[in-house]
C-alpha cells in the first residue's frame, strides 16, 4: 500500500501540535569579557543579589551568540565581538527556576573604558572588573564553579559541563 503525501498544511498542524507539547527549555548566553589587566567583567544587577557575567536569556528564534552581543551593548552600552564557545553548561532547577543551558562565549579583552551613564538602570546596578580569584566572593555558586572550570580553557575547544563541573565527556 502507498503512502499518503502529507500536505503542507497537515505537516504543519501537526508540527504546531509537537511544539505546543514539547518541552521548552529556557536557554542563557553570557560573555567571558576581559581587561588588559585579565580580569573578567561581572555586573551588579538591580534585580538580585549575585553578580553575575553580562549576558541574559536567549529571546525566541536569536541564536545564542546574538544574544551576547545584544544584551551587553543593551545593558552596558558597549559593542563587543563575539568570540569562540567557551562552554555549555546545564544547570539544574534553582530557587524556583527550571533546568536551563547557559552558553558562555569569549567576548576578548575591552580596552575601553565603562561608561555607568550608558548601564540600563533597570538591569545593571554597576559593573566591575574582578579577578577569578575573586569572583566567587560575588556570584551564585554555579557560575563560582563554571569559572573554575573554565579557567584553563584554550580558544577553539569548547568544555561541555553539567551544574557547572566538567562530565569528562
Amino acid at each position: 500500500m502507498a503512502r499518503r503525501e502529507e500536505t503542507e498544511a497537515e505537516r504543519l498542524r501537526r508540527i504546531a501540535i509537537l511544539n505546543a507539547r514539547l518541552p521548552k527549555k529556557r536557554n542563557i548566553a553570557q560573555g567571558l569579557l576581559r581587561n588588559s589587566a585579565g580580569e573578567m567583567l561581572l555586573c551588579e544587577l538591580s534585580y538580585k543579589q549575585e553578580w553575575d557575567l553580562p549576558g541574559g536569556v536567549v529571546d525566541p528564534g536569536e541564536p545564542p551568540a546574538a544574544t551576547v552581543a545584544r544584551e551587553i551593548e543593551e545593558e552596558l552600552g558597549i559593542v563587543v565581538e563575539v568570540g569562540g564557545l567557551v562552554a555549555v553548561n546545564w544547570l539544574p532547577p534553582w530557587r524556583g527556576w527550571d533546568d536551563a543551558h547557559l552558553f558562555l562565549f569569549d567576548c576578548g579583552v575591552f580596552g575601553g573604558e565603562l561608561d555607568p551613564s550608558r548601564f540600563l538602570a533597570r538591569e545593571i546596578a554597576d559593573a566591575h572588573w574582578v579577578t577569578a580569584t575573586s569572583a566567587a566572593d560575588h556570584v551564585a555558586p554555579y557560575t563560582a564553579r563554571m569559572l573554575d572550570a573554565v579557567e584553563g580553557w584554550t580558544a577553539g575547544s569548547t568544555l561541555y559541563l553539567e551544574n557547572s563541573e566538567p562530565t569528562g565527556r
